[in-house]
């Protein structure tokens, strides 16, 4: 039984079509047989007349399945039309049917059983002239005829075939394109989480510490709590500010260039910030070049993240920034902070700040590492490769 899922389906006037044509093809047949009984015999009996056209109708009834079964359904049908001129035009379209399947096994049972049944019906009808010359026509011809039906019925499977192999890449190009679709959409939320955290955390963590120091000090001047305030209104103002700048860049879509990214050259500026919202960072660098943009990129963002965790999880804690690097060789980043004086309420950890850095650092070719340490404290270092902006011009240049 074969399987039909891989053979398009016919509606009911492509059958009717095909069943008209085998039956149009048959009708010479017939009606040259009747003349020929004719000429020979005289008046044809009842079996040309009504048994003939009632087994051709048959067999074109059981056309209907040959797709379900056809090897059966074919050698019935050229068996069948042994006995039956009409049922000839069946027997080719069985015979083109079991051909589209292209296997050379059952297309040549079924053109032996159409030779031998089409060798049958001259004796059946007995109107041969002369034995010899009607014995060769009798094999030839229905050889040819089968030729030309597995012929149509090979080029016919064969372009079904090619169809259904266009179908299937079409559909496996459909199916990697939403693939990449969605790939790229993860990427661009990945991306813009990133940026989001970049922009906010920072300035949300400098607000939430200032707001923890006012909660827990109890014996602050007006002066200071009004600083403490004053530090508060200015970090969410801030916020807002960097927040509706990431948001215009993504409403306004791929053509809208995004605003400049901050370099090495801007990190004693965000140390300054976070000193002045209260938390103690000390900060040392024996950087004297100018790295590349992206290194320098990556740098801020990894001391940005890790004052951004030293100001959640350690508020009054001293912390040691430091730089060392040159070019051609690495840029080193070192921040670690000491036991927090007081233990505030636990902040909510979501985990993707270092899992974000961990991934710039690997896109940068870089190294990351961060730890507890025995004091209570927590050490983050990271290393960037720093290329030789110089020797790589001038090997351009060579």
């Amino acid at each position: 039984m074969v399987n039909t899922d891989d053979v398009p389906r016919l509606g009911a006037w492509q059958h009717a079509w095909r069943l008209t044509v085998a039956a149009v093809v048959s009708l010479p047949v017939w009606l040259s047989t009747l003349a020929l009984i004719r000429s020979r015999s005289g008046e044809p009996g009842s079996w040309v007349l009504v048994g003939d056209p009632l087994v051709a109708l048959g067999c074109l009834t059981l056309l209907r399945w040959r797709r379900r079964w056809p090897v059966a359904v074919a050698v019935t049908v050229t068996v069948a039309s042994s006995v039956s001129a009409l049922a000839t035009g069946a027997a080719l379209l069985a015979l083109c049917s079991v051909a589209t399947r292209r296997r050379p096994a059952e297309i040549g049972i079924v053109v032996l059983a159409y030779v031998t049944a089409s060798r049958l019906a001259g004796e059946v009808y007995a109107v041969q002239g002369s034995a010899d010359s009607m014995g060769w026509v009798q094999v030839v011809v229905p050889a040819l005829t089968a030729g030309i039906a597995v012929a149509a019925g090979m080029a016919v499977g064969a372009r079904r075939a090619e169809v259904r192999s266009l179908r299937e890449r079409a559909e496996s190009a459909e199916r990697e394109q939403s693939a990449r679709a969605a790939q790229v959409r993860a990427l661009e939320r990945n991306r813009i989480a990133r940026e989001m955290h970049d922009v906010l955390a920072h300035r949300i963590s400098l607000v939430a510490m200032q707001a923890g120091v006012l909660d827990h000090r109890g014996d602050l001047s007006a002066d200071e709590n009004r600083v403490l305030v004053h530090g508060i209104a200015e970090g969410a103002h801030q916020a807002l500010e960097e927040l509706r700048e990431v948001l215009g860049v993504l409403r306004a879509g791929p053509g809208r260039p995004e605003p400049p990214q901050p370099s090495l050259d801007r990190v004693p500026e965000l140390v300054a910030d976070t000193r002045a919202s209260g938390l103690d960072v000390r900060f040392t660098s024996t950087v004297t070049a100018a790295p590349p943009d992206g290194v320098g990129r990556t740098c801020y963002r990894i001391v940005q993240e890790a004052l951004t965790n030293a100001a959640k999880h350690a508020p009054g804690a001293v912390v040691r920034v430091t730089l060392d690097g040159t070019a051609g060789g690495t840029l080193d980043i070192g921040v670690r902070n000491g036991p927090a004086p007081l233990r505030p309420a636990r902040p909510p950890a979501s985990g993707f700040g270092l899992l974000g850095l961990g991934e710039r650092i690997t896109v940068a070719g870089g190294e990351l590492g961060h730890r507890p340490t025995p004091d209570g404290g927590y050490v983050l270092t990271a290393r960037l490769p720093w290329p030789d902006g110089a020797a790589r011009r001038h090997e351009r240049g060579a």
